[in-house]
């Protein structure tokens, strides 16, 4: 309810009625004026109520009256009176109806009552209630209102003491409030003060409105009065305290600042008398100095009082706070006061006093903001923030600083320090503290966060200096530190956050203007403030942080360190930022632990605050990495001795994780911190992570600190077995990861480092680098790039360039590694690869021989992907170097099975050329004419290998080239594979190659090979080769290189060879045919004269491929079985020959065409017309020439030398036969103009190859046993030849025949070596029949078979022959005896049997056809030297000197003789006949035979058993016979003849005769004894003989035989009978059939009877 309100105003004018009466009644009695000026008063009132409508108005006009009675009440001075009136007033008061009269007249009553000490309380109440209800008190009034409240402030009694200084608290205050209220109503009126002139408070008094004034006025003598000089206006001030006006003073300042900084008048109060005032009133504090002695000093120094210190620096933080703006030259004095009153020279209570004030600024960054603008900035000032900051960090040192001055005041525990008293027994208190050096400084909470709520400066009560706890003052410096960096770091974030806001909504509304703002005021303000103050605040928190044991307290000296490191870092701010951030890094560390050397000393991180500390690291790194810069280095070489020491290990991707602890260095983890590690190592990892958030420049910066910390790492590493650090390497990788998507900004610098730790000697160190490289290409090329790395070609290159640059580390441990990622990448990417194939090849094919089979099987496994999946999807050009590629593997020599596979994989890229010819081409030529455009825009000739031919056919090549090159490779297997394949390659798929290119095979591949090997085998060491690799055992044939090479030799040349066969007609059209040729000719003759066996004989088995006596398949005109003959698979045909509606019709040039169209050209006969070409002479005396060099070389005996000189080559019988065979094939196409001395060179090589020896290791294989007549093969080839040759004479033209005697007289010296084998040179050889195998060394050959047939062949080619002109004249039938005569005559003495028996059938069946011959002729005397030739023969044989083998048994005796009698049975049939066309001599000469023949010679050697066998009984009987034929034969030409075989008789019976006489006298002489064996045969023979004897002149005419004959033979008869008592019964029937024929002639000759004689 309102004062106003007709209720309250009846309710007043009741309650004043009520009042006045009871003061009446009160009076009545003792103060009668009193009473009656009550009742007039009570009139008064009824008065007013009743005439007036605004009582209230009314009441107050006439105020003083309705006052008065009260008035007079008070100055009663009776209690109960005074009380009464003085509550009636109030309650006018509080009605608002006092006058400005009245209220003086109140004043004027309470004064009095005041100085009389009645009512005390009362009267403070009234002057409230009349203050504060109404304005009306005014100057002087108001002056005394406000003296009476000061003097009842200094009675003696406590509560009214206490109600005075509130009252004065609140009057002063409404004083204020009254003005502030004033300004309110006329702020809108603009009166122009007057200046002020002068500085005298009276004059510019005058402008003021009234309640400014006494406010003015009022606080003019405040100051006055703590200045302890007189009120000007205060009139009646007894006494008053210092502590009370600087009260007064500062509650004024703090509430009502708008006065003194709206009012010139004001401000000019605070600049003249407040701020001296201070000035003077803090003399005594800066002058002292705490434990000064009195006595040192000249005056005694005023101490400081703690009261009044108090509230001065209570009024100075009012100042500061308020009043900046206009003192700021006093604030600079207050500033640098409050910092010496922290000097550790001053009393405990003063610093702590001091430190709360400080505290107090340092919760207003604005504030600070100022300072630094208006001192720090300004040049010749002082630079009070950073003096400010610095103070904070001294005094925060000082109390670490225990002093033991001997001064008790120093040592008491008001100091605030002291040992720490709970370390006792070891065991930690829980309460926080810092604890440094042995002082222990308990923290305390002093207040919230960002307030500064004191304790000492609201002590107000004190009067003595309080006592300080330990730790209090530690505890605010502390509070201000932290709240001094959040207050300045969230003021300048805020600021920047605000301007990049605005920088940002520039940029969008013009985004193509430059954006770059200079450096604002602001930003220098900012900086300056950091510069100020980063010093003393390092120093401050790093020792702070050392020190705290609290993990609170390190979490908020962490969190401050942290958040300027950061600010430093937005600002740019290089120093402060780096210091900081080192603060932070080494109280991430054991203490001592040397931050520069990864030392493995024993690091001791059991410290929760190192963790603590590494963690607010990384929060760093992780939050404000962009502003980190160069600090990176630091950040990240402490993160790295961390990880050292938590023994963190790096994983997958580079994230670490803990390792075994046993590996890392002897760190002694607690559990505490093991408990922390995966939160750690987990934050580590997302720190890294958060660099994809990071702007490139930053990005970069990360990069070079960790390539910067890896190098050191680096550089330890070496020379050391210790496990180096990992850190930066798996940093790098981890970084490199997550920024896959701007990768190109950072791969050089980060894989040029990383490829630099590859090269490193430790092998940890290694491992990671590759391993970072390699997962690093991995990923970008897995990554999905934008544009895709199928667009971005040069991404693609760049991202493989460390690929290849790995091959370049020779550790092969990183090969492995890069190989092993090159096959994962083949894996994932291969399809992609395009333009990055060739690299990737290269990094395959850069193997060397000294890497180690494991690198090169890691490799070849990648090579074998590329073959069988990835050839169809990379670019055309890359298939020559996979031919390379697979071709160095072919080349490499640690792994014989990947040689071989590798040459594998070189047939199976054939094999895709070859389905896929046509796309290559096309390919292929597109690319080639980008190229030549190229090569022609810039001017140079186009550099491709062969050029000139097409690029498909170089790409063939290329691939022949290698396999050439493979085809000499050191070892035999390689070369034998790599042979088959090239030749297995050029047959099935040279079809594909354009006719020119063939020359280029010819000459540069197949050509050129065969002079490698030709080149190899010749120098090729003969050194045995103990075993292969291994175990493996090597068979004897290929146990020294230089037998290993004649296995590629051969292969080489039959491959060739084979070629040069299939492919003649397409060759053919090439100019050079005929050079090639020779060149193989040349080839194939010095392979055949190798001193290698087998490569001779593989030669001659090329040079019949060669003359197509092995002929080639001819066959079909359809192309398909062509093709299917060439091995090309049908498939691939049918879908390409047939048109169909989706197929276009080929070009004329296809695959198919060419196919067919060489294949036709060699499988199928050739075109007509083409015969001649094919028969070139040429090419046939080439091959001729070749034929005889060869046959000349290799079958020329050695020269010089004993028979103990081992030859240096003996050419092998294969090989030989293989020669000779040759002959006959090559004869048939150069017949025509082969000549006699032709075939005289022929004869010499055949000779030369048939006496060539066998060596006797290879005897068993080639001889057959001696007892069978075989040929071996090359004597049959011999024959065979020769036999070709006569059977071409026989049908060729006339002038052939002179041929013949040739021919025979080559067989006739075959027949010889039956009895007299050939000669070798000078080498000894021994007979295969009595050679042991292993003591000879070569065997001659079994050649009775040779020569026999030889012979046989003399005797059919004779028997053709015979009546030949040529055969006549050249003697042949004397050759062939003279021939025959060796056997006959050593008979027995043959080396076989068969050989005499043959040469004398042979004689005879040669005889029958020549002996015609040669009577035919006898005129012209050709034969005249044949006659005695066969004389000889005949008796060499007849009479042969050999005896027969002891072993013959008698049948074999008996035939042996059959054949002596056949051959007397020829003298008697084929020459004695014709004796009259026969030399006389020659007729002697068989008559002396026969003769001899007749007369049995005895051979001592019989047995007596075998006697009557061994006489040749039967020869004898015809040679007798014969003789006795020719003597009585009729047809005796000449006399002389018939005298010749009568001679002959009259001998043998003459000898008969001697024989029987000599029998008879032995037989006589020796009685009982028997005869010797041989005179009893001798005796048989010549009985035998006497009846041969009777038998032919029982045939002869009478008249044939002469009468000596008949006297001899009838002169025989008596000794005969004489021998009839000889006791043999052997003679008895001898002579019995002797005696018997004597009958026939026993009888008269008839003439005697008839004559009658007697």
């Amino acid at each position: 309810m309102s004062t106003s309100s007709p209720e309250a105003v009846k309710k007043l004018l009741e309650n004043m009625q009520t009042d006045l009466r009871s003061l009446s009644m009160e009076c009545k009695k003792k103060f009668p004026p009193v009473k009656e000026a009550a009742e007039s008063g009570i009139v008064k009132i009824k008065t007013i109520a009743a005439r007036n409508s605004d009582i209230l108005a009314t009441l107050k006009e006439n105020s003083s009256e309705v006052v008065q009675p009260f008035l007079m009440g008070c100055g009663t001075k009776e209690p109960k009176i005074t009380q009464l009136c003085l509550a009636a007033i109030q309650r006018l008061m509080s009605h608002e109806v006092v006058s400005e009269a009245a209220a003086g007249n109140i004043i004027n009553m309470l004064w009095q009552l005041m100085e009389n000490g009645l009512e005390e309380l009362k009267l403070l109440q009234t002057v409230l209630v009349l203050l504060t209800t109404n304005t009306v008190v005014h100057d002087q009034v108001l002056s005394k209102a406000i003296v009476l409240c000061f003097r009842l402030h200094f009675t003696k009694d406590n509560i009214t003491n206490n109600t005075a200084a509130a009252t004065v608290r609140q009057v002063v205050t409404v004083v204020f409030e009254r003005m502030v209220a004033e300004d309110d109503r006329f702020k809108d009126i603009v009166d122009q003060p007057p200046p002020v002139q002068g500085n005298t408070n009276r004059r510019s008094v005058s402008t003021l409105r009234p309640s400014a004034k006494d406010a003015y006025m009022l606080f003019q003598d405040l100051c006055q009065l703590v200045n302890a000089d007189a009120p000007y206006w205060l009139v009646g001030m007894t006494e008053m305290t210092r502590t009370f006006g600087l009260e007064l003073l500062e509650s004024v300042l703090n509430d009502f600042p708008g006065v003194f900084l709206q009012h010139q008048e004001f401000s000019f109060l605070l600049k003249e008398r407040v701020c001296p005032l201070v000035i003077k009133l803090f003399s005594p504090n800066i002058k002292f100095r705490q434990g000064n002695s009195s006595a040192a000093s000249p005056a005694p120094v005023e101490k400081p009082y703690f009261p009044i210190c108090m509230r001065l620096l209570r009024v100075v933080s009012v100042l500061i706070k308020h009043f900046y703006s206009l003192l700021v030259t006093e604030c600079e004095i207050f500033l640098s006061l409050l910092v010496k009153f922290l000097d550790g020279e001053k009393p405990q209570w003063l610093r702590a006093v001091a430190v709360e004030s400080v505290h107090r600024l340092c919760v207003q960054p604005h504030l600070l903001r100022s300072f630094c603008l208006s001192y720090d900035m300004k040049q010749h000032s002082t630079k009070v923030f950073r003096d400010i900051v610095n103070a904070l960090g001294s005094f925060i040192q000082s109390l670490f600083i225990v002093l033991n001055t001997g001064n008790p005041a120093a040592t008491n525990t008001s100091t605030g320090f002291c040992s720490n008293p709970t370390l006792t027994g070891g065991s930690l208190t829980t309460q926080a503290a810092f604890e440094y050096r042995g002082t222990w400084i308990p923290l305390m909470t002093v207040s919230v966060q960002g307030s500064a709520k004191a304790t000492y400066l609201e002590m107000l009560d004190k009067v003595e200096p309080p006592s300080i706890p330990e730790g209090y003052a530690m505890s605010v410096a502390f509070s201000a530190l932290l709240d001094l960096v959040r207050g300045i770091t969230s003021m300048i974030e805020r600021a920047l956050a605000k301007e990049e806001e605005e920088a940002a909504v520039r940029r969008e509304a013009n985004p193509d203007q430059n954006t770059h703002v200079s450096l604002s005021g602001a930003h220098l303000v900012w900086e300056e403030m950091v510069s100020a103050c980063w010093c003393g605040l390092l120093a401050a928190l790093s020792l702070l942080l050392d020190a705290s044991t609290d993990e609170t307290a390190t979490e908020s000296i962490l969190k401050a360190e942290l958040t300027v490191a950061a600010l430093c870092g937005r600002l740019g701010l290089v120093t402060p930022r780096d210091a900081f951030i080192t603060a932070i890094c080494k109280a991430s560390l054991p203490p001592h632990y040397a931050l520069t050397v990864l030392s493995s000393n024993t690091a001791n991180l059991n410290k929760a605050k190192n963790i603590q500390c590494m963690r607010t690291l990384l929060n760093l790194a992780h939050c404000h990495g962009v502003v980190l810069g160069t600090s990176w280095q630091l950040v990240l070489a402490t993160l790295q001795h961390l990880v050292w020491i938590l023994g963190l290990k790096p994983g997958v991707g580079g994230a670490l994780k803990p390792g075994r602890a046993v590996e890392g260095p002897s760190t002694v983890l607690t559990t505490a911190v093991m408990t922390d590690l995966p939160v750690i190592s987990n934050i580590l990892s997302r720190l890294f992570e958060s660099s994809q958030y990071l702007d490139d420049v930053s990005l970069h910066h990360l990069i070079n600190a960790l390539c910067s910390l890896s190098l050191e790492a680096v550089e330890m590493a070496y020379g050391t077995n210790k496990e180096p650090s990992l850190f930066a390497v798996a940093k790098l990788l981890e970084t490199g990861l997550v920024n896959m998507d701007r990768i190109e900004i950072l791969w050089r610098p980060l894989t040029g480092h990383l490829l630099e730790v590859c090269q490193h000697p430790n092998a940890r160190m290694r491992e990671w680098g590759a391993e970072a490289v390699t997962s690093l290409i991995k990923a970008g090329l897995a990554y999905k790039h934008n544009p895709p790395l199928a667009q971005n070609q040069r991404l693609q290159l760049l991202l493989l360039n460390p690929l290849k640059e790995l091959s370049n580390v020779l550790h092969a441990d990183i090969r492995q590694k890069q190989l092993e990622s090159v096959l994962q990448i083949l894996q994932s990417q291969g399809d992609s690869l395009g333009p990055g194939w060739p690299l990737v090849l290269g990094v395959i094919g850069a193997i060397r021989n000294d890497q180690g089979e494991s690198l090169i099987r890691t490799a070849f496994q990648c090579l074998q992907l590329v073959v069988t999946d990835f050839l169809p999807t990379m670019p055309c050009a890359c298939l020559q170097i996979v031919v390379d590629v697979a071709g160095s593997f072919g080349l490499q020599n640690q792994e014989l099975n990947i040689s071989l596979t590798s040459i594998g994989l070189l047939w199976n890229i054939s094999d895709y050329f070859f389905q896929r010819g046509e796309a290559i081409t096309q390919e292929l030529e597109r690319e080639e004419a980008a190229l030549q455009k190229q090569a022609q825009e810039k001017g140079e000739p186009l550099n491709r290998p062969f050029h000139p031919a097409p690029p498909f056919d170089c790409l063939w090549l290329c691939l022949y080239a290698k396999l050439g090159q493979l085809c000499v490779d050191p070892r035999p297997a390689v070369r034998k594979s790599a042979g088959q394949t090239m030749f297995s390659t050029i047959a099935a798929h040279g079809t594909l190659l354009q006719q020119p290119t063939w020359h280029i095979v010819v000459w540069k591949v197949l050509f050129h090979l065969l002079d490698c090997v030709r080149k190899s085998s010749t120098t090729a060491d003969k050194e045995k080769i103990e075993s292969g690799g291994g175990n493996i055992l090597i068979h004897h044939s290929r146990d020294t290189a230089e037998k290993q090479w004649a296995e590629t030799w051969v292969l080489t040349l039959a491959g060739v060879a084979r070629i040069f066969n299939t492919r003649r007609y397409l060759l053919q059209q090439l100019g050079d045919y005929f050079k090639a040729w020779e060149v193989l000719l040349d080839h194939i003759q010095s392979a055949a004269l190798s001193k290698n066996s087998e490569v001779s004989l593989a030669a001659l088995k090329s040079f019949q491929e060669i003359l197509q006596i092995a002929t080639p398949v001819k066959d079909s005109a359809m192309p398909t079985d062509a093709l299917a003959a060439m091995g090309v698979p049908p498939v691939l045909i049918d879908p390409l020959s047939a048109p169909g509606p989706g197929r276009p019709l080929l070009r004329s040039d296809s695959m198919l065409e060419r196919l067919t169209s060489y294949n036709g050209a060699e499988l199928q006969a050739p075109p007509p017309g083409e015969e001649s070409a094919l028969e070139d002479a040429a090419l046939w005396w080439s091959a001729w020439n070749t034929w005889y060099r060869t046959g000349t070389d290799s079958t020329r005996p050695p020269s010089g030398g004993t028979g103990t000189d081992r030859p240096s080559f003996v050419p092998s019988q294969p090989f030989l036969t293989a020669l000779v065979q040759i002959f006959p094939a090559l004869y048939q196409h150069i017949k025509t103009g082969f000549s006699m001395e032709d075939l005289r060179k022929l004869g010499v090589i055949l000779h030369g190859a048939v006496s060539i020896p066998i060596s006797s290791d290879a005897s068993p294989f080639i001889l057959p046993s001696y007892t069978e007549a075989v040929l071996t093969s090359l004597q049959e080839a011999v024959l065979t030849a020769l036999d070709v040759l006569q059977k071409a004479i026989c049908v060729g033209p006339e002038n052939l025949q002179v041929m013949y005697p040739a021919i025979f007289e080559q067989l006739l010296l075959f027949v010889e070596f039956s009895c007299k084998p050939p000669q070798y040179g000078k080498m000894e050889t021994k007979h295969v029949a009595n050679a042991k195998y292993n003591q000879a060394e070569w065997v001659a050959l079994n050649y009775v078979p040779f020569a026999e047939r030889s012979l046989e062949m003399v005797v059919d080619l004779y028997h053709k022959t015979a009546c030949h002109k040529a055969v006549i004249n050249e003697k042949v039938l004397q050759n062939i005896i003279k021939t025959l005569r060796m056997p006959l005559g050593l008979k027995y003495g043959c080396p076989s049997e068969s050989t005499w028996k043959l040469a004398v059938s042979s004689l005879l069946k040669v005889l029958s056809t020549g002996l015609p011959v040669a009577r035919q002729h006898a005129s012209s005397r050709k034969f005249d030297t044949m006659w005695p030739e066969l004389a000889n023969a005949f008796k060499d044989f007849l009479f042969t000197k050999s005896t027969p083998p002891d072993n013959v048994s008698i049948q074999e005796f008996q035939k042996n003789e059959a054949i002596d009698v056949e051959v007397v049975q020829l003298i008697s049939t084929e020459i004695l006949p014709f004796a009259i066309f026969i030399p006389k001599d020659f007729v002697g000469q068989i008559m002396a035979m026969l003769n001899k023949g007749s007369i049995h010679s005895q051979s001592s050697s019989f047995t007596e058993a075998e006697v009557d066998a061994r006489m040749r009984e039967e020869f004898s009987k015809v040679c007798f016979e014969t003789l006795l034929q020719f003597s009585f034969s009729n047809k005796v030409s000449t006399p002389q003849e018939g005298y010749i075989s009568r001679m002959a008789l009259s001998v043998l019976l003459k000898r008969s005769q001697d024989v029987l006489r000599r029998y008879v006298d032995n037989e006589r002489l020796s009685g009982r004894c028997p005869l010797p064996r041989q005179q009893v045969t001798e005796i048989i023979f010549v009985l035998k003989a006497i009846s041969t004897l009777m038998d032919s002149l029982k045939k002869t005419q009478p008249e044939n035989v002469d009468g000596t004959t008949w006297a001899q033979v009838i002169a025989l008869y008596p000794t005969l009978v004489e021998c009839i008592t000889c006791s043999s019964s052997e003679v008895s029937s001898a002579l019995k059939e002797a005696m018997g024929p004597f009958k026939d002639f026993m009888q008269p000759p008839v003439s005697r009877v008839q004559n009658g004689e007697s």
